[in-house]
């Protein structure tokens, strides 16, 4: 008995999915998808009337850009967090914190913190020494995980540059299997852009919170134009984008007093709650779902793959309910 092409695209797709998320390639499925999205948004304005050669050039350089502009996005985030700037100020927050942590805690715990930032980077040197295997083995985790996105943007243009082919005399697998993965495209397009709405409020909520709440009580923090951007950068990445932000506000509150840093702690478990959320009702009102349709799909794939999977959920739910709805199910 032959398995029909449509019903063979759906059963491969949904095979694709705990597929990535168990050999860890999300990164690599979300860099080929923004570098597809991109390429296919500036292509559309393209002029109709180009033909031929014309159109493929301007495709490959629209391609080109794509894929520079992801790239770049990349490594301005990680300059931005490791620039020479960024971490001489966070060495001067980390000894203000010391020093605020040693005259305000117990004698007996405050023994064992470090006495200056010369020891704490002693005693991380010392740290990293000792676990220095498993250091290398995360370095290339992380090596490899580059070369995936780097291979995953290429992808994503070649898959752009057939974007516009007509599929009509395709075999009916590769059709349907085409017509699976427009639909994926436009899933995640809603969800990024979604996310971008989603950090822009959590962005704007923490600069309340920095330069409105805390200096009415007489309390003002160093680094707000570090800080603020960096809520807005890391707020792009669901969940991890937080620690990273929440983190760093954390620190320099430390530095202050005890009482802004636990205060700190707690508006930013509101702001996570709440944006838990408002995550869901502005990525559910892009994918017409229902807030607690995408909570239910976020807390299961976060409970079978973890991290990864509460990342892919919003994608993943979106681009399973375009299918249904496409398939008059819903």
């Amino acid at each position: 008995m032959s398995l029909d092409p449509i019903a063979a695209s759906y059963l491969l797709s949904a095979l694709v999915v705990p597929l990535v998320l168990h050999f860890h390639l999300l990164p690599a499925v979300f860099a080929g998808l923004a570098v597809h999205v991109l390429t296919v948004k500036l292509a559309r304005r393209l002029p109709t009337r180009w033909g031929g050669m014309a159109h493929k050039l301007a495709l490959a350089a629209i391609v080109t850009c794509a894929m520079l502009v992801v790239f770049g996005a990349g490594i301005g985030f990680w300059s931005f967090l490791g620039s020479h700037h960024g971490m001489a100020a966070l060495l001067a927050a980390a000894a203000e914190t010391l020093d605020n942590l040693r005259r305000t805690l117990p004698a007996d715990i405050a023994a064992v913190l470090p006495d200056s930032v010369d020891d704490l980077r002693e005693q991380v040197t010392a740290i990293l020494r000792e676990h220095g295997r498993n250091i290398s083995a995360v370095g290339m985790a992380g090596f490899k995980t580059f070369a995936h996105v780097l291979l995953g943007m290429v992808v994503g243009g070649m898959t752009a540059l057939h974007h516009f082919d007509g599929s009509e005399n395709w075999p009916p697998l590769a059709a349907a299997l085409h017509l699976r993965t427009q639909r994926l495209a436009d899933a995640f397009e809603k969800v990024v852009f979604a996310q971008v709405k989603i950090s822009g409020l959590n962005t704007i909520l923490t600069a309340v919170y920095l330069v409105l709440i805390l200096p009415l009580f007489g309390v003002r923090l160093p680094l707000l134009t570090v800080l603020i951007p960096l809520t807005f950068i890391t707020g792009m990445l669901p969940v991890i984008g937080n620690l990273v932000s929440n983190a760093a506000i954390v620190i320099i509150s430390l530095g202050n007093s005890l009482g802004v840093a636990a205060a700190s702690v707690v508006f930013l478990i509101l702001i996570h709650k709440l944006e838990y959320f408002t995550n869901a009702r502005i990525v559910g009102s892009e994918v017409h779902a229902r807030a607690w349709e995408l909570l239910c799909a976020m807390l299961a794939m976060e409970a079978v793959f973890g991290v990864a999977g509460l990342i892919a959920a919003p994608v993943v739910y979106a681009w399973f309910k375009a299918e249904l709805k496409a398939r008059e199910m819903i």
